[in-house]
């Protein structure tokens, strides 16, 4: 338990210490306002750290932005380790991160799911029942007919 609180704590510092350092320290136009640090998550071992991110744009800066931080990986990990002050830095992994574009892809399926529902509300809006408006017998009904 004291190693995973440990390893939470070092990720949170770490998120912090990147965001921060990209947004201050890093010169590199690649990385400008456009990228965020959305998560970090650190081994067991506080050996290796993945941080997730995002930018905002296309296709091509997405791909100058990874290209941006894997030059800055290593200022970003002297920054971490100087702020840790641990014994070892771990190792720097980014990950874009998805959750935009899934985000996006629910947010579609949502619109989809309330055109649809509009149109079954429109079809129905004028429609009556194929039968009674009650098709079920009630007991008692047979005989008053016979």
């Amino acid at each position: 338990m004291a190693d995973n609180a440990r390893a939470k704590k070092l990720a949170d510092l770490i998120r912090e210490v990147v965001a921060e350092k990209l947004q201050r320290g890093v010169k590199d136009p690649r990385l400008g306002t456009h990228v965020t640090i959305t998560d970090t998550r650190v081994t067991g071992d506080l050996r290796e750290a993945t941080v997730f991110y995002t930018v905002y744009g296309d296709d091509e800066e997405r791909a100058s932005a990874a290209a941006g931080l894997e030059s800055a990986k290593g200022v970003l990990r002297s920054a971490v380790g100087r702020a840790a002050g641990t014994k070892f830095t771990p190792t720097l992994t980014f990950i874009a991160d998805a959750l935009p574009e899934n985000a996006k892809t629910i947010e579609d399926l949502l619109d989809k799911a309330r055109a649809s529902d509009a149109q079954v509300r429109e079809a129905s809006s004028g429609a009556t029942f194929a039968g009674d408006a009650d098709p079920y017998k009630k007991p008692g009904e047979d005989e008053a007919a016979e």
